[in-house]
């Protein structure tokens, strides 16, 4: 099947890290983090150094992040379909071996709450069309796990994600912080687990 078109209402913003990303076709503790949205869906792809079982300081290197963007005037049905899209072309161009995405809340706005859950259908959705595994962690879980705090606000995640990766400035747009965070909170959850500590 060839590569799928750039659509015109999807933006992908490449990171700029500063130094040489892994080489791409690599997979196993390679983490496709997704934070999802309708308008704005985001995207981290990140590798944690030595792997897993690797039992010496941990390193995180990023491979990608950014957004998928779709217009409020479209059809939802195009706007699924256009992130779907767009998911499909980060995993096939980066090749993830496992995928993390944050856990629907149900705050006040039920509207909000709706178009959220039907992004993450389209990103399971593309999980299971590729045969990647998924892990979901709640947002409180997230920020605990990143910044050490649960209730950390998105300048506090930002820098840390930035920390963590050894990026020269905080990653913008917030969604695509939000979902690099994603990533790392499971690479940290997996550390923890093959260390024989859950």
């Amino acid at each position: 099947m060839p590569p799928l078109p750039q659509m015109p209402s999807m933006q992908e913003v490449p990171h700029s890290p500063g130094r040489a990303a892994a080489p791409r076709g690599s997979s196993g503790d390679t983490i496709l983090g997704i934070d999802p949205g309708t308008a704005t869906m985001g995207f981290g792809v990140v590798r944690e150094r030595g792997g897993f079982a690797h039992d010496g300081p941990s390193t995180y290197e990023p491979i990608a992040y950014g957004v998928l963007t779709t217009l409020a005037g479209e059809p939802m049905e195009q706007r699924l379909l256009k992130l779907y899209e767009g998911l499909r072309k980060v995993v096939r161009t980066h090749k993830p071996g496992h995928v993390a995405i944050e856990q629907l809340f149900f705050g006040k706005n039920v509207t909000t709450a709706v178009t959220v859950g039907q992004a993450r259908g389209v990103a399971l959705l593309a999980a299971a069309e590729f045969g990647l595994s998924v892990s979901e962690y709640k947002p409180a879980e997230i920020k605990h796990t990143v910044a050490g705090f649960g209730k950390a606000g998105k300048p506090q995640m930002q820098r840390m994600v930035q920390t963590l990766l050894g990026l020269s400035s905080p990653p913008k747009p917030d969604d695509a912080a939000d979902a690099l965070a994603i990533a790392l909170c499971h690479l940290r959850h997996a550390r923890i687990r093959a260390l024989g500590f859950r």
